[in-house]
């Protein structure tokens, strides 16, 4: 992440002790499932059944998920499923226009910084109400922010947004102030969901209220959550009072969906209405749906990136250290070697099969301003033979049978926690015993439903780890940072595998403090930069986002960005927001036939009277987490 798949922001791995949205969670983004049925557990649809209405006669859209939810609090969720639900659930001061990413207004309408850049003013809309009826205020986001300054609970998923606030006030109902201590460029992307405070005040422990009792949840944003059961379901009915229009689908349920080969199965037979895997279908899957009458299949560059990250000796803040890491991994050079092992063209093309670009540096190239990749002096491309000069140079030789022999005298065997419910993971983990195994290093594939327990603890040696990109890249740029580790081993943090570089912390104030948009991509880039030569975090593909929809049942549904975009974990709520229903007679082009709005023109949506929001405009300087 969010940001979260990583965001949302969005991981797909373990949930960080109380961080944004790291990726651990399933296999990567929650594999999702749209499925037109009731609002009851996954009843079979009439064959080419359209858009099923509940019981009080809504349309209900179904969306079966791979991933659990880690936390329905926005101040300790991180998963992209969970960061997800979140963006439905509540406004952020900021939003990013569907079209091509840059930033639009949401809760706040417009934002001046004073002349120094420290000081930033906010006007907060007067049309947005809590769903309980009371007027959402600036006094609302004041204490979202100073509730995050002040508590460490509070501060778990979402810190690093607040951690260079001196001051947030609210002179007025429609007037937020943010006092800075120093330049920060991310306030016109700060991706934190405002809470109500007349709600939210009455919490006594942040770090561990996971707002999953009580019913419906009050919120401002497209949708309120009405209903939840762990691993099982989450449920959420439109909000007819919300400011940018209401959904056309009355209820929005999200279904725990382990099997997604049933997944795709119930799509051929009308049951669900979209499917888009974990986090994207497999190569076989989209090949199997593609020329299916009524199912179009979308392929687009993803936001996401697929990685291997080490554990470098998992340590707190106080500088306890915890885990056991395999301490042979405290070397750069082996580091190194296991990443020159990977051939990540192979991956590409076999594991992907081609849905996918080979990976290089830590942001995707659909983020241009901030992709990187290494010089050819630089690079650890795929070479074997100087993989195993490098572990001879380390002192990680060979024995008399083959094996490579710790400093204890036994042979290195790396566990790598590997998400049970992500094929790729699976077939990665297969090449990676085969090239490792030629290195003379055993692997032993751990996989898991849920690797978020060793993940946290740093009981592993690698993992398989991912993240969603948001337009602004800080959120997964600071998840790196020495401060996003936890306080004691006790503790959750923000961090993503307990990486702590001061040269690596240096780069991220100064990219933090950069308003320059040049600049600062400039010094993101060295960031990423760093964090390869680091040989923490081996990027070994960026996946495309693959699902597929029912044209019968979801008439249209904005992609996000428009040209090339996926429908699911967007920055935004745009797709489950826009979604027709087929039978709605309510398509934005008239079509049913491939049922792809392309985009909210020009970031302007215009719905219930809503006014061009072109004078809005503010660029977005990087990417988005979640």
């Amino acid at each position: 992440m969010k940001r979260h798949d990583q965001h949302g922001r969005g991981r797909t791995g373990p949930r960080p002790r109380g961080t944004r949205t790291r990726l651990l969670g399933a296999a990567g983004a929650a594999a999702l499932v749209l499925t037109a049925g009731l609002a009851t557990p996954l009843a079979p649809a009439a064959p080419q059944a359209r858009a099923a209405e509940s019981p009080q006669g809504g349309k209900v859209l179904t969306v079966a998920v791979a991933q659990s939810v880690d936390s329905l609090s926005p101040f300790l969720a991180v998963r992209l499923l969970s960061t997800s639900i979140h963006r439905l659930m509540y406004e952020y001061l900021t939003n990013y226009d569907p079209k091509d990413g840059h930033v639009i207004p949401a809760l706040a309408t417009k934002w001046e910084p004073s002349p120094d850049k420290l000081t930033w003013t906010y006007t907060i809309r007067t049309d947005s109400k809590w769903s309980d009826g009371q007027q959402a205020t600036a006094e609302d986001a004041a204490w979202t922010f100073n509730k995050m300054m002040t508590d460490e609970g509070a501060a778990t998923a979402n810190g690093s947004f607040v951690g260079n606030f001196e001051k947030v006030t609210a002179p007025s109902p429609t007037q937020l102030v943010i006092r800075l201590k120093k330049p920060q460029a991310t306030m016109t992307a700060l991706d934190v969901p405002i809470v109500p405070k007349h709600i939210w005040e009455k919490v006594r422990d942040f770090s561990k209220f996971n707002n999953d009792k009580s019913f419906p949840v009050v919120g401002n944003g497209p949708f309120v959550l009405t209903g939840y059961k762990p691993d099982s379901y989450v449920r959420l009915k439109a909000n007819k009072g919300f400011w940018r229009g209401a959904p056309k689908f009355d209820e929005l349920v999200f279904r725990y969906y382990k099997d997604q080969d049933a997944a795709v199965a119930a799509l051929r037979k009308g049951e669900v209405s979209f499917v888009a895997g974990s986090p994207s279908l497999t190569p076989a899957q989209a090949a199997s749906l593609k020329g299916e009458k009524n199912i179009h299949v979308n392929d687009a560059p993803g936001r996401r990136f697929y990685a291997l990250a080490t554990n470098p000796g998992a340590q707190a803040r106080n500088g306890e250290k915890f885990g056991d890491g395999d301490p042979s991994l405290l070397d750069e050079r082996v580091r190194h070697a296991l990443f020159m092992a990977v051939d990540r063209r192979t991956i590409v093309d076999k594991v992907f099969q081609g849905h996918a670009v080979e990976g290089q540096g830590y942001i995707p190239p659909r983020f241009s301003s901030y992709f990187w990749k290494p010089s050819a002096g630089q690079e650890l491309a795929y070479d074997p033979a100087k993989a195993a000069g490098l572990l001879d140079q380390a002192g990680y030789k060979k024995n008399a049978d083959g094996k490579r022999v710790g400093k204890d005298g036994k042979p290195l065997n790396y566990r790598v926690l590997c998400h049970a419910t992500d094929p790729n993971d699976k077939a990665v983990g297969k090449y990676l015993q085969e090239w490792w195994g030629k290195l003379g290093i055993g692997v032993t594939l751990d996989c898991l439903d849920n690797v978020t327990d060793p993940w946290l603890a740093g009981k592993y040696d690698l993992a398989f780890d991912g993240w969603s990109v948001n337009p602004d890249p800080d959120f997964v740029l600071s998840i790196h940072t020495c401060a996003a580790r936890p306080a004691t081993p006790k503790d959750t943090g923000a961090t993503d595998n307990f990486i702590c570089d001061r040269t690596y912390d240096r780069l991220y104030a100064q990219q933090l403090a950069e308003y320059d948009p040049a600049k600062r991509a400039d010094i993101v880039k060295q960031l990423e930069s760093r964090l390869y030569d680091l040989g923490y975090m081996n990027v070994m593909a960026y996946p495309n986002a693959v699902e597929a929809y029912r044209t019968d049942q979801i008439e249209s549904i904005t992609t996000m960005p428009a040209k090339a975009g996926n429908i699911y974990g967007q920055d935004g709520y745009w797709s489950w927001w826009s979604a027709v229903p087929a039978d709605s007679g309510d398509s934005s082009d008239g079509s049913t036939s491939t049922g792809v709005v392309i985009g909210i023109v020009a970031g302007v949506v215009v719905v219930g009277g809503l006014v061009v929001l072109l004078a809005m405009r503010r660029r977005a300087t990087a990417e988005d987490r979640e």
